[in-house]
């Protein structure tokens, strides 16, 4: 059995044992500590899954629950030696993972992450595109235009490269799952001009092509999480007060988990989705309700 120690960072591939054989088929079940359950690894088996800004937070927890589920997974991040931590654990259970070091606005490293893919297992199938950054405290008057074009860069034209270099694949492969990691900046104000900008482009671009690619079989969806704890955000929702003024907004009184976006990804990524393309999936707790 798979079992998955929870951390509200990620989880941990900790063991793998065969527990059922039937009818010509090896079934798998996958446990874990605490509030995740998965049921077993067929829903992305076969599949092969490039996830980027997976060193930690809810790229890491995407990554983990796609290999859990089946899925050989390229899992990329410009922090490499955080990455690999990880990811050597969860290889050494047996599980097909591969992680590779990459910057999401540079083509070069773009082309080779989705080349090694298909080098290595033939296809590529879904796309995650997760790596982002979050300019805190970013305004109007103090956000200056090397701050503007770096996130607009990392948030949006990263997603757009990725997305333009895994299609002919999938178009190959005659069907593929891109899954974009917006965020409720991307459709409520409030979260400071570059990085509101680039969540609500990267919600259109999700649109776009999901109209532009549905007859070649490729759905492309879009997830909106609200308040996460992860790397990225763990300074500002750990601040004096914050936590009090972020459960004061959520109707659900919490800080969301890595792993409550990594389902939605999940979902959005396997076969159950299959008549879902366009749409944009809000995991926030009931934030954007109100």
């Amino acid at each position: 059995m798979i079992k998955l120690v929870y951390s509200p960072e990620c989880l941990f591939v900790q063991k793998l044992t065969r527990i059922s054989f039937s009818n010509g088929v090896c079934e798998y079940g996958i446990s874990s500590f605490g509030k995740n359950q998965f049921s077993g690894m067929g829903r992305l088996q076969g599949k092969v899954a490039i996830v980027t800004g997976a060193a930690g937070g809810i790229g890491a927890a995407i990554a983990r629950s796609f290999v859990s589920c089946g899925a050989s997974v390229i899992a990329t991040d410009m922090q490499y030696q955080k990455l690999k931590s990880w990811v050597d654990i969860v290889a050494a259970n047996g599980l097909s993972i591969q992680c590779m070091a990459h910057d999401v606005t540079s083509v070069n490293d773009w082309k080779a992450v989705v080349d090694f893919a298909v080098a290595t297992y033939g296809v590529v199938n879904i796309l995650v595109n997760n790596a982002g950054v979050y300019p805190a405290g970013a305004n109007s008057e103090n956000t200056t235009l090397e701050d503007w074009n770096k996130v607009l860069n990392i948030n949006l034209t990263g997603p757009f490269i990725g997305a333009q270099m895994c299609v002919p694949h999938m178009k190959k492969a005659g069907a593929g799952s891109i899954v974009n990691i917006s965020s409720i900046a991307g459709i409520v104000g409030g979260n400071g001009p570059a990085y509101s900008a680039s969540k609500g482009g990267l919600r259109m671009l999700t649109k776009d092509m999901a109209v532009e690619l549905a007859p070649a079989g490729i759905r492309v969806n879009s997830i909106h999480p609200g308040g996460v704890l992860t790397p990225m955000t763990e300074g500002i929702v750990t601040m004096p007060g914050s936590d009090e003024i972020l459960k004061s907004m959520c109707p659900m009184q919490r800080i969301g988990e890595a792993h409550e976006i990594a389902s939605g990804a999940l979902y959005l990524a396997s076969d159950e989705s299959s008549y879902v393309t366009g749409t944009e999936l809000i995991i926030d707790g009931g934030l954007v309700a109100r």
